[in-house]
């Protein structure tokens, strides 16, 4: 048994890592992940999407699954989801019988965000010009939605690929808003405060200045925003995106810094796709503070959650262990950090010659 007086070393031995924005823990196990690299880089090959598809319900001109024809948008295009998963004329009456069986309606909305009126699009392959459009719609639709009467949260995410659950290929997110802050932002608000109220300042933007300061786990960055691997990841792969200012809400942001933000988002998933050379799936959303009152604790930032782990065709999958008693890693952010650094910034398939090996 190797005695508590000894150094930590966590490239080599098995140990717990703390998120300090949910109080959830990690298991990394890096000697699991010392083993030679054996995920082939397998090129899953997709069959060609063409820019307008008559049967996609996203493109522009064509009817919807819910039968409202999509207008010739040129831009993006944001909708009432025809199938929402909130509604907004829903009761908050409640039920509670014991302290046992509990529970109370929960109105909102849910809003459906094309990027671009081109099929064949994913964020990786769009302009910066366009996903800065992107952002500012984000931005738009947090303001106006944060002002309706029973929404207390807003929460904008991005499914891409099959893998993540994503049925339309069409480069879209959704939006949706309710009245009770869900509870992963609920503990993250919880940390935040405390954090603050304890220690003073902001716990993301102490967090901020210490990847900074080593620089083990830093992707890449610019004037305005860093993309990490965070010290407590989960998946493979992970990222935060941070911004540098302490800001709270999208809105907040400069126009510098939407820019700064559009950068990095077509940076990383440009990162993802040259990974494996693949349509690179994750699950993305933007952390934002709740509408439900004054929230000065909040620092924005961006969830990147991908599922692959050796290539395009080997995923992690939360199972066994992970489900019945909390997750497990087994190649260590810092490896992950360094490969994702060593990716180039321009997309495989606009190479004008073939990668090296």
């Amino acid at each position: 048994m190797t005695p508590s007086s000894d150094r930590l070393l966590l490239a080599e031995h098995p140990h717990r890592r703390l998120n300090p924005l949910t109080g959830d823990w990690v298991l990394v196990s890096p000697h699991r992940g010392q083993r030679p690299w054996q995920g082939k880089l397998e090129r899953v090959a997709a069959p060609p999407l063409a820019s307008h598809d008559p049967s996609c319900y996203l493109c522009p001109r064509n009817r919807r699954a819910g039968g409202a024809i999509n207008p010739p948008y040129t831009e993006t295009f944001v909708f009432d989801n025809d199938f929402s998963a909130l509604l907004p004329q829903t009761s908050s009456g409640t039920l509670e019988e014991a302290g046992l069986l509990v529970a109370t309606g929960e109105p909102g909305i849910c809003r459906v965000m094309c990027f671009s009126p081109r099929h064949d699009l994913t964020m990786a392959e769009m302009e910066e010009e366009q996903i800065l459009r992107v952002v500012n719609v984000w931005a738009e639709e947090f303001s106006a939605l944060s002002e309706r009467p029973n929404v207390g949260h807003v929460q904008i995410f991005e499914n891409k690929g099959e893998l993540m659950g994503c049925s339309n290929p069409h480069p879209h997110c959704q939006i949706w808003a309710e009245k009770t802050v869900p509870v992963e932002p609920e503990k993250e608000t919880a940390n935040l405060r405390r954090h603050r109220e304890t220690r003073g300042g902001c716990l993301l933007c102490e967090y901020l200045r210490l990847e900074l300061k080593t620089g083990d786990r830093i992707v890449f960055e610019n004037d305005g925003f860093v993309v990490l691997v965070p010290f407590w990841a989960v998946w493979p792969f992970e990222t935060l995106v941070l911004p540098r200012r302490h800001a709270g809400t999208l809105p907040e942001l400069s126009g510098m810094e939407r820019e700064c933000f559009a950068d990095a988002l077509r940076r990383i998933t440009v990162r993802y796709d040259n990974l494996f050379e693949s349509a690179f799936p994750y699950s993305a959303g933007i952390h934002q503070a709740p509408t439900d009152e004054p929230h000065p604790e909040w620092h924005l930032h961006m969830h990147f959650f991908p599922p692959l782990l050796r290539s395009a065709s080997v995923k992690k999958f939360m199972v066994g262990y992970e489900m019945l008693a909390n997750p497990q890693r087994d190649i260590t952010p810092e490896v992950s950090a360094s490969r994702l650094r060593e990716l180039s910034d321009r997309h495989y398939r606009h190479r004008s010659s073939p990668p090296s090996p």
